[in-house]
């Protein structure tokens, strides 16, 4: 049955082609969206950018037809602009004086008049309201991706016969020789991946394993795992995975998506690698470090903080001085004796061009070439953000993606809508990517901080 989609600002705000991701579907834009869009055209950042895209959009669409009669779309359905609903009665306690009530008597009046109209927001707020009026509302699904817990971590644990497993680290073996075992000792093949990790274990000796990787119809052995980059060792298998996907090469595995919780070493070891290719490659494969954080808060007001770029960004790269700091002087007894030396060592390799920081919003339109790009707490991004930092991508430059799902700050994202989830998901398989969720026993914090994280 044929739908009338009622859409919200912040759906075309978070993804200006919205209106093409209804099928066959009917869509209408109440007029106050357009005045809303009006007012959000020159706000720096994503929100003015996206919400010129629609106005666009919008205008092209307005050269076809009618736009409040409705014009055709390319899927089947039509799209058009409602401003009647005027003298439609909502419960006094939504008064008309506030938008999200007028886009609510709008789907009340559609509804009224036959059609089955269905409110799509981001806003859960508006859903509720739309719930104690009995009006249909949804969130914009289109860009989500499954639930936390099975989202794709790169990695998997499987058995492999006692022979192939003794000849793995001198030939590799066939993808085809690793299983899985069900719950009633029935051995399976499991789905894999490109850049896939896996852990295998010998079935004759469990208690054996070795660390390996997808590589077309081959599990290959770890290329770089006797490597310290910048003097860092790992300590667990999840950090295995983390140094072998950082350090191959740009051409090899152009881009790095890390997910875990906080404190398991995402930053750290990326600034490692960073450093260690940047500082003591000999092939000079990366001409600096670029580090780019997304900040909720002024992400899209950076404009109004004093000073120059790097004074706005500093107050977001603490956590970043604070894993160099212990990356740069690695006497842990010696480190802090002179706050002003370790100060000094930090600010050279920014002052020397090894490292640059860089708003996310500044990121945009850009073509880099030959650099390590870091984007930390990536999970702050809408899917558009991380489609524009992924596609400026020059020769010879490798990104990493950092971030924790299930700690956002930013309205309208969750664990399914945030862009480090949706490129996860969405890049799974490719041979040009690499991924790895590290898990929380390979947590690098100290103990209480580790029992706090699972017990709080």
């Amino acid at each position: 049955m044929i739908k009338t989609y009622v859409l919200d600002t912040n759906v075309l705000i978070q993804a200006p082609d919205a209106i093409y991701r209804f099928k066959e579907n009917d869509l209408v834009i109440p007029l106050m969206v357009l005045e809303e869009l009006d007012g959000l055209k020159k706000a720096e950042g994503e929100k003015g950018v996206n919400a010129r895209a629609s106005i666009r959009e919008l205008e092209r669409l307005r050269q076809t037809g009618d736009l409040l009669a409705g014009v055709q779309l390319k899927d089947g359905g039509r799209l058009r602009i409602e401003s009647n609903c005027v003298n439609v009665e909502l419960p006094e306690e939504l008064p008309d004086s506030k938008m999200d009530n007028r886009i609510l008597r709008v789907c009340k009046a559609l509804r009224d008049n036959g059609e089955n109209a269905v409110l799509v927001t981001k806003d859960i707020v508006l859903r509720v309201k739309a719930a104690i009026i009995n009006l249909p509302a949804e969130d914009f699904e289109s860009e989500q991706v499954v639930q936390g817990e099975h989202q794709y971590t790169g990695r998997i644990t499987c058995y492999a016969p006692e022979d192939k497993f003794k000849e793995f680290s001198k030939k590799g073996m066939g993808r085809d020789s690793l299983y899985q075992v069900d719950e009633e000792g029935n051995a399976f093949s499991p789905q894999l991946y490109e850049n896939q990790f896996v852990v295998i274990k010998a079935d004759q000796s469990q208690k054996k394993t070795q660390l390996g990787r997808i590589e077309g119809d081959k599990v290959v052995p770890l290329k770089y795992k006797k490597v310290k980059p910048y003097g860092v060792e790992p300590r667990s298998a999840g950090q295995y995975f983390l140094q072998e996907a950082l350090m191959m090469p740009s051409d090899k595995a152009p881009l790095v998506i890390v997910k875990g919780m906080a404190g398991t070493a995402k930053t750290f070891y990326s600034l490692a690698v960073g450093l260690e290719k940047t500082l003591n490659g000999t092939e000079g494969e990366y001409r600096r470090i670029l580090i780019s954080r997304p900040n909720a808060q002024f992400d899209d007001d950076i404009g109004f903080l004093p000073g120059d770029e790097q004074d706005k960004i500093a107050p977001l790269l603490r956590p970043i001085l604070d894993n160099l700091e212990q990356l740069i002087d690695s006497d842990e007894e010696e480190r802090y004796k002179n706050e002003l030396e370790l100060r000094g060592k930090v600010d050279e390799v920014f002052d020397r061009g090894i490292i640059q920081a860089e708003a996310l919003n500044f990121i945009r339109g850009r073509s880099i070439v030959k650099t390590y790009l870091i984007i930390d707490e990536a999970q702050n991004t809408t899917p558009n953000q991380i489609k524009g930092i992924i596609t400026r991508a020059g020769r010879g430059t490798k990104i990493v993606l950092l971030g924790d799902p299930f700690q956002i700050d930013k309205p309208f994202l969750d664990e399914r809508t945030n862009g480090l989830s949706y490129a996860a998901e969405h890049m799974k398989g490719s041979k040009y990517c690499c991924q790895i969720t590290m898990t929380a026993d390979e947590g690098e914090r100290s103990d209480l901080a580790m029992d706090a994280v699972e017990r709080l």
